[in-house]
């Protein structure tokens, strides 16, 4: 890692694409924390066992999130890239720390009692466990922030309370973490539920833009987006999500203010609104398409990003659990 800056760690899951909202909303600012911190982006290919994938197609789309990290941006010379299978101190450590984590911290955690009754028939020990493999991902690098959204903030204090936990017990071993609260990018909404955030794992196809879709499927959906009676383009998220969402992203999309795409649609309607937002999206990212395309055609290349990132990050995951295993008195081998 470079000299004395802070360290950032974050992890996506490898589940649909990235999406149009974790461009604007998260993957812009890693590209700006890249810059400022040691940072450390991973693919979550062990947290989204909790749900039953098809391990050909999982193992392609683990690929396919790597290829979209590096066609966004993100650059394994400024940043340590890699997927979180790779690094077994992770595994390691979860195992240490569950020993440090009560039963009912880990039931009263929001997401497992959610996706305990979205999936009544899989109800595992990893999405019991799920939140203490997250603090471990995050305790091995000494990280000082994570950007986290607000689904995750209740796993971060687990985390945070676990950290100071070991810490106190035994002596300062693990940094304790804080949240990141960098500029937020807009909110992007579902272009099928404007009032419900756009997601990679929504069924409908039509609601989410993905950053590696084609531009004839991105002007399709935009032609479909759900608006409102009205024919007015006016920004009002209360009355008019569906259009407000549209300028908004519009807005991400082209630099423009708000304000600005009113006055220049003011007198049209959303006929000319929907494929101008449409095609300036297409825009957007047909470079990162493109880059992706390249990648994905170039598999070695890709694989030996992840080994060189995956060697990092163990250089860093294994001082720290040998400082670990040394307080809670384990044999060193």
């Amino acid at each position: 890692m470079i000299g004395d800056k802070k360290i950032v760690y974050s992890a996506v899951q490898p589940t649909g694409c990235i999406t149009l909202g974790n461009y604007v909303g998260a993957i812009q600012n890693w590209l700006k924390l890249s810059e400022e911190y040691n940072s450390i982006f991973a693919i979550a290919d062990l947290h989204a066992l909790t749900v039953r994938q098809v391990p050909a197609e999982y193992r392609q789309r683990a690929m396919s999130f790597f290829a979209q990290y590096l066609a966004c941006g993100l650059d394994p010379e400024k940043s340590i890239m890699y997927f979180q299978s790779h690094v077994p101190e992770h595994a390691e450590l979860t195992w240490i720390l569950n020993c440090f984590t009560y039963i009912g911290e880990a039931q009263r955690m929001t997401q497992f009692k959610d996706k305990s009754a979205k999936h009544t028939d899989n109800i595992n020990m990893g999405l019991l466990d799920y939140p203490v493999l997250m603090a471990s991902d995050i305790l091995l690098y000494q990280t000082d922030f994570v950007p986290v959204g607000i689904d995750q903030k209740q796993h971060l204090e687990l985390c945070r309370d676990l950290a100071i936990r070991f810490n106190n017990l035994y002596s300062p071993t693990f940094t304790v973490p804080e949240a990141y609260i960098g500029k937020q990018g807009a909110k992007i909404f579902s272009l099928q539920e404007p009032t419900k955030k756009m997601s990679k794992s929504d069924p409908d196809v039509n609601a989410t833009v993905s950053i590696i879709d084609s531009a004839d499927d991105i002007m399709r959906k935009f032609k479909r987006a759900v608006t409102d009676c009205d024919s007015v383009v006016r920004f009002d998220e209360v009355n008019k999500p569906g259009v407000s969402n549209l300028l908004t992203i519009f807005s991400a999309a082209t630099g423009k203010t708000i304000e600005e795409l009113e006055k220049e649609f003011e007198g049209k309607g959303y006929a000319q609104l929907k494929p101008a937002v449409g095609e300036a999206v297409a825009e957007k990212f047909r470079p990162i398409r493109e880059r992706y395309d390249e990648y994905m055609k170039n598999k070695d290349y890709l694989m030996s990003v992840a080994k060189s990132g995956a060697e990092k990050a163990r250089s860093i995951a294994r001082r720290t659990l040998s400082k670990v295993y040394r307080k809670v008195g384990l044999v060193e081998g």
